[in-house]
């Protein structure tokens, strides 16, 4: 049994439904019915991303405290609808909890989890319960855009520039030197930040014409793009998180910054708000993904579940 201390499932759920707060953009049904009730408003398209979190696969219980490892379960949705130029409106969660798994775990899980959603303005509405060999999480996130006006991955036209927010390979950093490394590194790795508002920047003022988050790594995450948009690309060395080498900076992943590209002339800012915007490459015109990196094919070395496991076939 798990040592969590209420009176069964019901309680819990109802403890959560208080912590979840009020019903906000366009929920007008929550947590404790079948179903959740969303009513979309005006003329916007509904954007649906969905992302699993497993334990000793996206986080170690020995070295991710419960808050880093709820706030990371949700941020990783969210990075995915700002990679869309949508903003948020509500997410439901699946939870299974391992054997290990006692109140104060829980308690921890849900006060990041629910600390980032109350900063992204988005609302828990509801999800599932139960008991597992280890722990798994897989976060639905609803979010939404004007109709017709999303930021896909198959925009990209040869001519544009190819630019990336941030700094890449901290979280890789991170990962690599774990918590009693540089303190920077280990929170750039636990909670990274989705790039929501500059999402909708980019979508509105700079009229981008691809984009994605970089979730495993720009090696691999610009060939998707490139294939998306059949076309390729010509980069030079991304700019990197202190401390961080090159392939980190290229094929760590897990950054959720924003790879992005714009028509030529578009006059993109050093900084937005704070944050770099770096123009890294040229998108070119062939009918093969190729991305060249000081003129030679750069290998895809980013991370990807089935080829390391190397039993999955389609």
């Amino acid at each position: 049994m798990i040592p969590v201390r209420v009176n069964g499932e019901d309680e819990l759920i109802a403890r959560i439904s208080r912590r979840a707060g009020r019903l906000a953009h366009g929920l007008v049904l929550g947590i404790g019915d079948d179903c959740a009730v969303f009513r979309p408003q005006g003329r916007e398209d509904l954007l649906f991303t969905t992302d699993l979190l497993i334990e000793d696969v996206h986080f170690r219980r020995q070295t991710h405290s419960a808050a880093d490892v709820g706030w990371k379960a949700l941020a990783r949705g969210l990075s995915d609808v700002a990679a869309m130029g949508g903003e948020p409106r509500f997410f439901v969660l699946s939870l299974a909890l391992a054997s290990w798994v006692d109140q104060r775990w829980v308690n921890g899980f849900y006060r990041g989890l629910l600390d980032l959603a109350r900063r992204a303005g988005v609302t828990l509405a509801g999800g599932d319960m139960a008991q597992g060999e280890k722990l798994v999480c897989d976060v639905m996130v609803c979010g939404a855009a004007p109709r017709g006006r999303w930021l896909p991955r198959s925009g990209a036209r040869p001519g544009d520039g190819i630019y990336v927010s941030g700094l890449l390979g901290g979280s890789a950093l991170g990962l690599t030197r774990g918590p009693a490394g540089p303190p920077a590194a280990w929170r750039q790795h636990v909670r990274p930040q989705p790039r929501l508002a500059l999402g909708s920047f980019l979508r509105e003022r700079l009229a981008a014409t691809a984009a994605m988050d970089l979730s495993d790594g720009l090696s691999t995450d610009l060939w998707r793009l490139c294939r998306a948009s059949k076309v390729s690309a010509t980069i030079e060395a991304p700019p990197r998180f202190p401390g961080a080498t090159l392939e980190q900076a290229l094929h760590g992943g897990e950054d959720y910054e924003l790879l992005f590209t714009v028509p030529p002339k578009t006059s993109v800012p050093l900084r937005w708000k704070g944050v770099p915007l770096t123009r890294i490459g040229v998108v070119r015109k062939r009918a093969r993904a190729v991305v060249l990196l000081g003129g030679e094919p750069l290998e895809r070395l980013g991370y990807d579940h089935f080829r390391r496991a190397g039993r999955m076939k389609l």
